[in-house]
C-alpha cells in the first residue's frame, strides 16, 4: 500500500531583514501619534511619561528575551500555540488559539483599518469617507467599504506569498521609520521650541499608582505586537539565528525611536498641551510648519497603520493553521496553497471574520477591548513556558537561551499578572466577557479531540504534540 502523500509546507522564504520588520513594522502604529497625550493626561509630569516609557520597554524587551528563546527552539507556525501546546498540553493551547482566531485577530485588523480610514477622512480630499455609502438594508459608511477593501488588499497580498509580504513589510518598515525621524528632525529645527517645556506640568492628572499604571498601559499598547513574529517562524530562515536576532534588535529600535518622537513632540508642545491634544503628533507638526503638519502627520499614520496591518494579518493566519494540522480544527484550514504555499484557507476566513467585524462597527471596539484581558493572560502563559521547556526538553537545541534567566521572563511574568489583574478591575464587564470567550472554547475543542479521536486520528503533522517539521 503506498504511503500518503506528505502535506504541503509553508516556504521558509522570510530572511532577517524581514523578521526585523515585521517586529518594528507591526509594533509601530497610530499609537505613537496619541498616546502622549495619554500619558501625560494620566501621570502630569514629564519624568513620569518617560519613567513609563522605559519600564514599558523594558518589559516589552523581557517579553521578547523570552520568546527569542522560545522562537529558535520552536521554529513553527503558530509561535505561542506552539509553546503552550508542548509545555502544558492540546486544551490550553486550543484555548489560545481560539480566543487569537475568532476574537483578538479579526478585532485587530478591523480596529487598524477603521483607524486608517478615520485618519484619511481627516484630510479635506478624503472627507466624504466619513458619509453614507449604504442606508438599506445595511448602514454602512465609505470609510467601512474602504476598510474592508484594505482588509482585502494586504490579505491578498499574503496570500500570494509571504516573501512578497515580508518585501512590502521590508520597504514599507524602512519609509515608517524615515517618516518618524523626518517629524522628529522637523519638530527639533523649530525655532520656537524649548527645552523648557520638560520643566511643565499639567494640573489636572490622574497622578498617583493609578495616573503611572494608566501611563504604562498605554506605553505597552503602543509596544504591543512583538510577539507577532513568532507566529511566522516556520517561514524564517535561519530561525535559530534570525528570530533572536529580530525580536531584541526590534524592541531595542522602537523603543528609541518612541522616545525620540515623544522628545521631539515635548521639545514643540508643554505638558498642557500635551495632555489635551487629539494627536500631540499633528499639533507638533502643525505648530511648525502650519496646516500642511495634519497632512504630513496623516500621512505618517496612514503608513504606520498599513505596516501594522500587513503585519497582523500575516501573522493571524497562522493560528488556526497550526491547530487545524494538530487535528483539533477544521481540517480545511491547515492547508497550504500549492503555488504560493501560505495557509490561503486561514488567511481568506481571517479576511471574512475582519469583514464581518468591520460591517458591525459599533462592536468590534468592545471586542478589541474584551481581548486585552485575554491577550495578557496568554502573554503571561506563553513566557512561563520557557520554565516548563527547560526542564522537561532540557537536551533539546537551544541556539539561544534568555538572557537573564530565570530573573527576566520571571520579571515578564510578574508585570503581566499584574497588569492583569488591573484590566480586569478596570474593565471587569469586558474581562468577564473575556474569561467567558476563553472558556466557551473548551466544549468546541472537546468536539474536535472527539472527532479526532473517532477516526483514529490523523496523518497531518503536529499531531503526536509536536511541531512540524516545517524547514
Amino acid at each position: 500500500m503506498a504511503e500518503p502523500a506528505a502535506p504541503r509546507e509553508l516556504a521558509r522564504d522570510l530572511g532577517v531583514s524581514h523578521a526585523s520588520a515585521i517586529v518594528v513594522g507591526t509594533i509601530i502604529g497610530s499609537g505613537i501619534f496619541i498616546v502622549p497625550r495619554t500619558m501625560m493626561a494620566a501621570v502630569g509630569s514629564t519624568q513620569m511619561v518617560y519613567l513609563a516609557w522605559i519600564v514599558g520597554g523594558l518589559l516589552s524587551f523581557f517579553g521578547a528575551l523570552t520568546y527569542a528563546e522560545l522562537g529558535a527552539m520552536k521554529p513553527a507556525a503558530g509561535g505561542e500555540y506552539v509553546y503552550i501546546r508542548d509545555a502544558y498540553g492540546p486544551l490550553p493551547a486550543f484555548l489560545y488559539g481560539w480566543t487569537w482566531f475568532l476574537v483578538a485577530k479579526p478585532a485587530s485588523v478591523a480596529s487598524v483599518t477603521t483607524g486608517l480610514a478615520e485618519a484619511l477622512a481627516g484630510l479635506p480630499r478624503f472627507a466624504f469617507l466619513a458619509s453614507d455609502a449604504l442606508a438599506y438594508p445595511l448602514h454602512v459608511t465609505w470609510g467601512q467599504l474602504f476598510a474592508i477593501a484594505a482588509t482585502l488588499l494586504i490579505t491578498g497580498i499574503n496570500y500570494i506569498g509571504v516573501r512578497k509580504a515580508g518585501d512590502f513589510q521590508l520597504v514599507f518598515t524602512v519609509l515608517k521609520i524615515a517618516m518618524i525621524l523626518a517629524i522628529a528632525i522637523i519638530a527639533f529645527t523649530w525655532v520656537g521650541g524649548s527645552w523648557g517645556n520638560f520643566h511643565s506640568s499639567y494640573g489636572g492628572a490622574h497622578g498617583g499608582l493609578t495616573g503611572f499604571m494608566m501611563a504604562l498601559i498605554a506605553a505597552l499598547w503602543a509596544y504591543d505586537g512583538w510577539n507577532d513574529l513568532n507566529m511566522v517562524a516556520g517561514e524564517v530562515r535561519r530561525p535559530e539565528r534570525s528570530i533572536p536576532i529580530a525580536l531584541i534588535a526590534g524592541v531595542a529600535i522602537v523603543a528609541a525611536l518612541y522616545i525620540l518622537m515623544n522628545v521631539a513632540i515635548q521639545y514643540v508642545l508643554p505638558a498642557g498641551l500635551i495632555a489635551t491634544a487629539k494627536s500631540p503628533a499633528e499639533l507638533a507638526t502643525r505648530q511648525v510648519l502650519g496646516p500642511v503638519g495634519a497632512a504630513v502627520v496623516t500621512l505618517g499614520i496612514v503608513l504606520s497603520m498599513l505596516v501594522t496591518l500587513n503585519g497582523t494579518i500575516m501573522s493571524g493566519g497562522r493560528i488556526p493553521f497550526a491547530m487545524s494540522r494538530d487535528g483539533y480544527f477544521f481540517h480545511a484550514l491547515a492547508g497550504v496553497h500549492p503555488k504560493f504555499r501560505t495557509p490561503a484557507p486561514a488567511l481568506i476566513v481571517q479576511a471574512v471574520l475582519s469583514v464581518l467585524l468591520l460591517l458591525a462597527a459599533a462592536s468590534f471596539q468592545q471586542l478589541l477591548t474584551l481581548a486585552i484581558f485575554a491577550e495578557w493572560l496568554f502573554y503571561m502563559v506563553a513566557t512561563s513556558t520557557v520554565f516548563v521547556l527547560r526542564r522537561t526538553e532540557p537536551d533539546a537545541p537551544r541556539a539561544y537561551k534568555t538572557w537573564g534567566y530565570p530573573v527576566v521572563p520571571f520579571l515578564f511574568i510578574v508585570a503581566a499578572a499584574v497588569l492583569l489583574v488591573y484590566s480586569f478591575r478596570e474593565n471587569a464587564p469586558y474581562s468577564y466577557w473575556g474569561a467567558g470567550v476563553i472558556a466557551a472554547g473548551a466544549p468546541v475543542f472537546w468536539f474536535f479531540a472527539w472527532r479526532k479521536k473517532a477516526i483514529g486520528g490523523s496523518s497531518r503533522p503536529g499531531d503526536d504534540g509536536r511541531p512540524s517539521d516545517q524547514s
